[in-house]
């Protein structure tokens, strides 16, 4: 009548696998080879129809039935403080439909400090099949289903089993097989009942909930003995006990609530069993009420916050914890954060070979005409605070239109960081002396010895700045996030006080004739500093080039090359003949002029190459919120790394402390899920995900506590290997990770 048949387990077994490792840390050949051997190990599984046929548009009931070796047992729809419930995926003929699980209630199985609910021995789980109307009479049908169990006792193993049974359709009434009719009858008596003599309410209590059950004139005497299963997880602490108070005329249950909890459940559904055996009503043996009851005090549920967590905010649908870790950071501290990140910033590789230009112009001004000086230091500082205001502004301006940007925005479209590339290689070759032209382009940070215009000095400004934002998030990160947050005029002065703080050192240096006086005199050194300073501009050119090509892949890098090599090529035709004869200059300058135009075509055809498949490294997996979710419901922290290619900041704490071999043999002795969110091209889930986190750009790094809900650790954006090793030591407790590694699971 039925046959169990095996085939290699699918998705769903290999997760199970990964979560049984993660709560019973079973890394053993013993463990592999009890796999390989049998998929359903100390357990079988079987799929029995109640009826001996079926009748076409006649629901009927099929069992899927466990039986179990002795100790060992699987688990109830709410597994407790770990394991996983059993699933069913059905492969049925064509108009035929499962209903829901129909799920006995379970028994306490205790190991301290956890308390699991499931099954020992032997059970049967019950679903409706409703089959079609229009089946023809005499055929066989056939029931498959794929099952997959977790089978415990001092370890836990994943199990699965594909199972069919055959049956045959007839004109008629089903008739019970005789053969089957205790289990079914058995099964019903475990399955939870409405039980109308007593009238249940509940409402929420300082540590948790309160049951009432109010007697009706036909209740029998309350039970000693009284447990409630909660139906979902993260309602009650399991292993709390719960305290009975008999009341005249009814009864009072003391939960306490479990500390995953976000807010108190409303309603309030399980099962309420009497473990004396004593029966809820008099005329029948109802040991399992089945309890649906709202929550008197409970807050409104908690917003819907999954157009912020997930690029199809239509679906409703929230795919990871959201997070709000401002704490107390206040604007008074914002502005101190943004002022001096904004100093800092002038040290950064991104704003340095700008800044050197500035310092080396005015040295080759010396002492003559301070006041022009000091009018470029003003200037250039002018240019800074409008320019952090002007991208704060088109900042707020996009994201009110709708669109999801985070700091660094302009770095994520390959057209803009190609245009830097070759503004900055333009500039490179010019300081090299390939071509001259006056204050058309190096005058963005001043030729050495020549007085930059007004112009220029607020020009270079602007260029130090819009360079300088992926450097931002050191000493930034919360700044800017708290900034993003808050009102216009207090984001905007944020992002003054960032600019303020870029712009001073220089400002300052322009304003004091002291400091002035004591830089060297003009002389043959500056020109050679003048093609010094090319270096870390071509320096800077390679960096922009490497984060065009993760953008772009391959083909875009050489289109970039590309690009490249012609202006290389119209700076020496400009440099070579255009102060020659006047017919030569012209022309020389018209071909430059259309190898410059062929190097905007090449730029812009790069950009629309496709980008290379994502590829992460190993022991690392590609960011999604809802593996944050289902790594802490295992049991298992989680590390997600939030980083971009255009980020030196990134890489320099991917390559000096996260992939070191120290760090990473602690992640894997922590089993720490390692996640990778790669924000080079602008992607809507990971910018939703930082301002769930409170931050507006990267590098961020967030270290997810093995418990589920648990708020993350937020770790410095500059990383050292003991940061990071402090952090796990933090939230990986000696007693987590001996439940990882080696304690006993139920």
């Amino acid at each position: 009548m039925y046959r169990i048949s095996s085939r290699p387990s699918p998705g769903p077994l290999k997760w199970a696998l990964w979560l049984a490792l993660a709560v019973g840390g079973l890394f053993t050949p013993v463990f592999l080879a009890a796999q390989d051997d049998d998929p359903s190990p100390h357990s079988d599984a079987w799929l029995i129809p109640e009826v001996t046929s079926i009748q076409p548009g006649a629901p009927f009931t099929v069992a899927v039935r466990f039986q179990m070796d002795p100790g060992w047992h699987n688990y109830w729809r709410n597994a407790g403080d770990s394991g996983l419930p059993t699933t069913i995926e059905w492969d049925l003929p064509d108009g035929f439909h499962a209903g829901e699980i129909q799920w006995p209630y379970p028994e306490r199985i205790v190991a301290y400090p956890l308390v699991d609910y499931g099954y020992s021995d032997e059970v049967a789980l019950l679903v409706e099949i409703t089959p079609p109307a229009d089946l023809d009479i005499g055929a066989m049908e056939k029931l498959s289903a794929h099952v997959d169990w977790l089978i415990c006792e001092r370890i836990c193993l994943p199990a699965y089993a594909d199972i069919e049974v055959a049956v045959p359709v007839s004109r008629e009434d089903p008739e019970a097989d005789s053969a089957w009719t205790e289990l079914f009858r058995q099964t019903r008596d475990r399955l939870p009942r409405t039980v109308a003599a007593w009238e249940l309410t509940a409402e929420v209590t300082e540590g948790g909930y309160r049951l009432h059950g109010e007697a009706g004139s036909d209740a029998p005497p309350v039970p000693q003995r009284v447990y409630f299963f909660a139906a979902e997880k993260s309602v009650l602490a399991h292993a709390q006990p719960q305290e009975l108070t008999v009341e005249e005329g009814g009864f009072a249950l003391d939960l306490v609530a479990s500390p995953y909890a976000l807010q108190p459940s409303t309603p309030l559904r399980g099962v309420l069993l009497a473990e004396d055996d004593r029966s809820w009503a008099r005329e029948s043996d109802a040991v399992a009420m089945a309890v649906d009851v709202p929550v008197q005090g409970a807050p409104d549920p908690l917003p819907d916050t999954s157009a912020a967590q997930s690029p199809d905010a239509e679906t409703g649908n929230r795919d990871g914890p959201a997070q709000s870790p401002q704490g107390g950071f206040t604007l008074a501290v914002a502005l101190l954060f943004a002022f001096f990140g904004g100093i800092l910033l002038n040290l950064m590789p991104c704003v340095f070979p700008v800044l050197s230009l500035k310092i080396l112009g005015a040295a080759g001004q010396g002492g003559a005409d301070r006041r022009s000086i000091r009018n470029q230091g003003l200037l250039f500082g002018l240019g800074v605070i409008l320019s952090f205001l002007g991208l704060a502004a088109a900042l707020i301006g996009l994201r009110a239109g709708g669109s999801q940007l985070g700091w660094g925005f302009q770095l994520q479209s390959p057209i803009f960081v190609g245009v830097m590339a070759a503004l900055f290689f333009a500039i490179g070759l010019n300081l090299m002396g390939v071509f001259e032209v006056g204050a058309a382009l190096t005058r963005l940070g001043s030729r050495p010895g020549k007085p930059s215009g007004h112009g220029e000095s607020l020009a270079s400004g602007v260029l130090a700045t819009v360079i300088a934002t992926p450097c931002t998030a050191p000493f930034m990160g919360a700044a800017l996030g708290f900034a993003l947050t808050r009102s216009i005029p207090e984001t905007l002065l944020i992002f003054g006080f960032l600019g303020l703080g870029m712009a001073l050192p220089f400002a300052v240096l322009s304003m004091a004739p002291g400091l002035l006086e004591r830089l060297p005199k003009p002389g043959s050194w500056m020109e050679t500093m003048r093609q010094v300073l090319s270096f870390p501009m071509f320096a800077t050119v390679i960096w922009l080039v490497w984060v065009y090509g993760q953008q772009t892949g391959v083909g875009g890098a050489t289109y970039l090359l590309t690009a490249l090599l012609l202006i290389t090529a119209a700076g020496w035709m400009v440099g070579r003949w255009s102060r020659t004869d006047l017919r030569s200059g012209v022309v020389a300058r018209v071909v430059s002029l259309v190898a410059l135009a062929l190097a905007a075509g090449a730029v812009a055809r790069g950009s629309g190459q496709q980008p290379p498949l994502l590829t992460v490294q190993e022991d690392w997996q590609t960011f999604a919120p809802q593996e944050v979710s289902a790594a802490q419901e295992s049991g298992r922290a989680v590390f997600v790394d939030f980083t971009a290619a255009w980020c030196l900041t990134c890489q320099v704490n991917e390559r000096l402390v996260l992939s070191t071999e120290r760090v990473m043999d602690a992640f894997r002795a922590s089993q720490v899920a390692l996640l990778k969110a790669d924000w080079t091209r602008q992607d809507p889930l990971i910018t939703a995900a930082l301002e769930a986190l409170g931050r507006s750009g990267v590098p961020v790094y967030a270290l997810y506590p093995g418990r589920p809900g648990a708020d993350p650790h937020i770790l410095p954006a500059l990383l050292t290997q003991e940061i990071v090793l402090d952090a796990l030591a933090e939230v990986i407790s000696p007693s987590s990770r001996g439940a990882l590694s080696s304690s006993p699971n139920p």
